[in-house]
């Protein structure tokens, strides 16, 4: 029998609702799924009640999980090393998390190449980050602009583009007969509301608050506060971010439920329903890797309202013209310090967003179906997940190929410290 690669992957915890814990399940089920592969994954950014390792359905014995705070020490993984001698370590989220990793890269990447799923990166953080970078084997960019970048700062690492996917069997366009049950079941009396839908964390670079003063003035503007509604899919209470509750009761965006929260998290087969019962998604961040919201919204042949920053820019218009409103930025940011490195962010007006919003309410239903069917087409063109899954099985696989294994290693002359 043929042994099976062992992968070990360093990121959010797969089966958490965050985006890069949604991409990260997809490889590792794509690589799972075709026989050759075997998981450990340290199940990192959130925090655990138990901490015991767990064997992850339906899968066996081919995909454990162990539960982590924060990402991972260099103790743990000079003994995951020694003990379960993976074959390939893969990571993904910002690179700043892992320093500690890239400083034992020399203990490392004799005995197994390390391959970096690169998020996201706003100037000027990738003159930072460039060591980073360059202790890496292969960096896989979500994004052709993330690509670009990788490519400048750090030439002599090997590089390739792999975007974000979504799965069409549960991102995808119902009928209107269905759709106007959902809102009829779900709504209730808002049913008949023009419905804003906004998927992401509670973090500052969200530009959370700011979408609620924004909303507002829109709302007051054009005499909507009965007719609109925004949907946020968030923590409404996040450290990282505002307390959105209390800018909701203060701006008196509570009267006529101009805004809700959807604070459950949903499971994934479902979200495709919850795309299904609004009009527009929106995402105004001032950075952003990917977005993978606006994916599953597009997919879903919902139309976007977006800030044309990060990997945005690739999604709100398609060859085949826009599917949506892209909000082009109209001043930059410096946020950070020295040490904390600094990015520039992309900033959008008030102006330019309530023009967006102008623009999607008062098309016809007609018109904002044809942009969501656009849409639609444009992310099985650019981003099938079934190509997804190809192209990471072939990469993971040369990978292995290009950097052999652990019998061909001697790794007896490596030092390694027991976890305390």
């Amino acid at each position: 029998m043929t042994k099976k690669i062992k992968v070990l992957t360093l990121s959010d915890h797969p089966l958490s609702p965050s985006g890069v814990g949604t991409q990260t399940k997809y490889v590792i089920e794509a690589l799972l799924k075709t026989g050759k592969f075997e998981v450990l994954s340290l199940g990192g950014a959130i925090k655990h009640h138990d901490y015991t390792p767990k064997l992850i359905e339906p899968w066996g014995e081919d995909w454990k999980v162990i539960p982590v705070d924060g990402y991972g020490t260099q103790e743990m993984i000079r003994s995951i090393l020694r003990n379960e001698k993976p074959d390939i370590l893969w990571m993904m989220t910002d690179p700043r998390f892992y320093e500690w990793l890239w400083d034992i890269e020399n203990e490392i990447r004799p005995l197994c190449p390390i391959v970096y799923y690169h998020v996201w990166d706003n100037f000027p953080a990738p003159h930072f980050n460039a060591k980073y970078y360059n202790s890496n084997d292969l960096i896989v960019s979500i994004s052709k602009l993330t690509h670009e970048i990788v490519k400048e700062v750090a030439p002599e690492t090997p590089s390739k583009y792999i975007p974000h996917a979504v799965r069409e069997d549960v991102f995808k366009p119902l009928s209107t007969e269905e759709r106007v049950k959902i809102k009829e079941q779900s709504l209730g009396a808002d049913k008949d509301k023009f419905i804003a839908f906004w998927n992401n964390r509670n973090a500052r670079r969200k530009q959370s608050g700011t979408l609620l003063f924004w909303w507002k003035e829109w709302l007051d503007k054009r005499d909507l506060h009965q007719k609109a509604q925004l949907i946020m899919h968030t923590e409404p209470k996040d450290p990282h971010g505002q307390d959105l509750g209390h800018i909701v009761k203060q701006l008196g965006l509570d009267s006529d439920r101009q805004v809700l929260f959807s604070t459950q998290k949903v499971p994934l087969e479902q979200m495709g329903t919850f795309y299904n019962m609004v009009d527009v998604t929106i995402n105004i961040s001032d950075a952003e890797g990917f977005g993978l919201a606006t994916l599953e919204s597009l997919s879903c042949g919902v139309p976007i309202i977006a800030n044309m920053t990060g990997g945005l820019q690739e999604q709100v218009v398609g060859p085949e013209g826009e599917n949506g409103v892209a909000i082009f930025p109209s001043s930059k940011a410096v946020i950070g310090s020295q040490q904390v490195p600094y990015i520039y962010e992309d900033r959008i007006s008030k102006e330019s967003f309530m023009a967006a919003l102008d623009k999607m309410y008062f098309c016809d239903e007609e018109a904002r179906t044809a942009l969501g069917l656009q849409g639609h087409r444009h992310v099985r063109q650019n981003y099938s997940f079934e190509n997804f899954e190809k192209q990471w099985v072939e990469t993971m696989l040369k990978v292995h190929e290009d950097h052999s294994s652990w019998s061909t290693k001697n790794y007896s002359s490596i030092v390694f410290k027991e976890v305390a």
